[in-house]
């Protein structure tokens, strides 16, 4: 088995009679990469982060619950008459706020619903399977009055919100470690081509005697 002789660490950094201006020039962009690859990656990840954060918290601020009602019968079997949800009486909407075994007995149907200054509007909603025409639901709507999707909690967010800018670090450090690299592989082909080129310069006089 051949022997290895310990790894020298740093081998570029060391003064070295044998040591070439490009591998200077790789140490160099070795440390430059690994640098602008961290810093961009945490830069990004963070900005991410907190631009996430932010959106979806001004989404709870913003983002209110509102009683609409069921304009045409909606598709399917009757719900059970004590069907009622968290808020007292009005049955939940289909926006994702629905539990268990309850999600299969929603069924999209027309609503009606008035916003904050008293605009009437109408849309499509997931309510209980069967619910007649006047039904109370609960909805969700922006400040413009339009359906929206019930928002994320505090600790919805905050995982949301970690997995966005972690992807967003990765891919932001990617770009320059792939430069990085591909100015390595440069240097190494330049590198190969010097030695090619010395060897078949020297490589015949090995062969000659000298006495």
């Amino acid at each position: 088995m051949a022997f290895r002789g310990p790894k020298a660490w740093l081998w570029r950094w060391r003064r070295n009679a044998l040591k070439r201006r490009a591998d200077t020039v790789e140490a160099w962009v070795v440390l430059g990469t690994w640098v602008v690859a961290v810093l961009a990656g945490v830069l990004a990840g963070w900005t991410a982060t907190r631009g996430v954060e932010h959106g979806l918290a001004r989404e709870r601020l913003d983002w209110r619950p509102t009683v609409a009602l069921v304009t045409e019968q909606a598709p399917g079997a009757r719900p059970p008459a004590d069907s009622r949800d968290d808020a007292g009486g009005a049955a939940s909407a289909g926006d994702g706020s629905a539990r268990g075994a309850d999600t299969a007995l929603r069924v999209w149907a027309k609503v009606r619903w008035t916003d904050r200054d008293g605009v009437p509007h109408t849309g499509q909603a997931r309510v209980r399977s069967g619910s007649r025409p006047g039904t109370a639901v609960t909805v969700w709507t922006d400040p413009a009055g339009r359906l929206v999707s019930r928002p994320a909690t505090a600790a919805q967010a905050r995982t949301h919100a970690v997995v966005i800018g972690g992807l967003v670090g990765v891919g932001a450090a990617a770009a320059p470690f792939v430069t990085g690299r591909v100015l390595r592989g440069r240097l190494e082909r330049r590198r190969m081509e010097q030695w090619d080129a010395e060897w078949a310069r020297f490589g015949p006089l090995w062969g000659r005697k000298t006495w």
